[in-house]
């Protein structure tokens, strides 16, 4: 019998996922509206994304499947490819813009070049996933404790050792903007989630306590960031680590916050990978992932990941919406047909509203009408197919 994970291991996964460049980078486009409206933005974009990473994570735990394996029971064996495929992408997409922020963040503090930091990064993450899951538990909670150490020295180097008079850096972004960037990061792990769920002792505990902490340190995260961007005026992380004198620990903040969060992103799409064929090894799925993020972190810029973000938003909020309908609502736990165009359609509507609602200025932001628009529909066609009687 498989070893279950504990509810702690979870919280430590997590913990791991949310101390990242990339949250602290997108932080700084909230600069514009000023710290009451920028906090107000990240808190409600973070409930509304987090409350739908705990209902995606919840069905992995309680069915004891990958998070791909629970888009099965919504679209069918066939119809989940399509979820698979743009879920491996965006994992790609993830690990590559990772390393790229991490190594460029890397050079400022010690200029080694680019590219070199780059390889260290993907080494490093590929020594991670070799580690494994089960026997990263005392590694991860030595790396933890120290990243949550140096973020906090990070926390009080920018909000009182560096404040100043200093303009806000960037241009401002409206509220609805702000707050769909706040729930743009916990939905990107949506898809993701069940992987590590399926395998708690406790999947309600695991899965509750993983949410928290998460989006606890994700809403840090983005505080710092923030705080970086409208009180010294620049949002280059690395400059106010050298400039306050934290080199070393600045390298080693960015360094493994980098590690610990993109090890994530290509251990799930390893697990991804096997959903599409039990041939695949899911640890060497993964390490070629991680090698293909580490080649496009050298070879390509990423600079401005918004555009990024939104296109996750829109794929995998209708698509948790579905699920939120079939499993909670109508308690569907497996489709008969191998694929249910039914549903399928339902989410392309709702991604294509989504699309639209990009558009609108909505204090709320996208997802969260998007998600009541596509649950509603949902409902509604179940009622005419016979509810509980239609089985795809």
């Amino acid at each position: 019998m498989k070893a279950k994970t504990s509810t702690a291991s979870n919280a430590l996964i997590w913990f791991g996922a949310g101390v990242s460049i990339a949250e602290i980078l997108t932080g700084t486009y909230y600069a514009g509206l000023g710290f009451a409206k920028g906090i107000a933005a990240i808190l409600l974009g973070h409930l509304i994304g987090g409350a739908l990473m705990f209902a995606a994570g919840l069905i992995g735990g309680r069915e004891e499947k990958s998070a791909m394996e629970t888009v099965k029971m919504s679209f069918g064996e066939k119809g989940s490819i399509l979820f698979t495929l743009l879920n491996i992408l965006q994992l790609i997409g993830w690990t590559a813009i990772m390393i790229y922020d991490g190594s460029l963040a890397a050079n400022e503090i010690f200029s080694a070049g680019h590219w070199i930091w780059a390889l260290v990064i993907g080494i490093l993450i590929i020594v991670w996933i070799l580690i494994g899951l089960k026997g990263l538990g005392k590694v991860n909670t030595v790396a933890m404790s120290a990243l949550m150490i140096l973020s906090l020295i990070l926390f009080y180097v920018i909000f009182f050792k560096e404040r100043g008079t200093a303009q806000a850096a960037g241009e401002a972004i409206s509220f609805g903007a702000a707050v769909e960037l706040g729930a743009a990061m916990p939905l990107s792990w949506l898809p993701l989630i069940s992987d590590y769920t399926r395998e708690a002792e406790k999947p309600f505990a695991a899965t509750l306590v993983s949410v928290i902490v998460y989006n606890a340190v994700s809403i840090f995260m983005y505080t710092l960031g923030m705080g970086a961007a409208i009180l010294t005026g620049t949002d280059d992380i690395s400059l106010i680590m050298v400039r306050a004198g934290m080199g070393a620990a600045g390298l080693l903040i960015i360094v493994f916050s980098t590690v610990t969060t993109t090890f994530l992103d290509a251990y799930s799409a390893g697990v991804s990978a096997v959903s599409l064929s039990a041939r695949v090894n899911e640890k060497w799925a993964a390490v070629a992932v991680a090698a293909i993020g580490t080649a496009g972190a050298v070879i390509y810029p990423m600079d401005n990941i918004t555009g990024f973000l939104y296109f996750i938003g829109s794929v995998f909020a209708p698509m948790i919406a579905v699920q939120i309908v079939d499993y909670y609502l109508l308690g569907k736990r497996n489709s008969t047909k191998s694929i249910s165009a039914g549903n399928l359609l339902i989410w392309l509507t709702g991604f294509a509203v989504y699309r639209f609602l990009m558009r609108l200025d909505i204090p709320c932001g996208n997802t969260l009408p998007d998600m009541v628009f596509t649950i509603a529909l949902c409902l509604v066609v179940n009622r005419i197919r016979g509810g509980r009687t239609e089985t795809s």
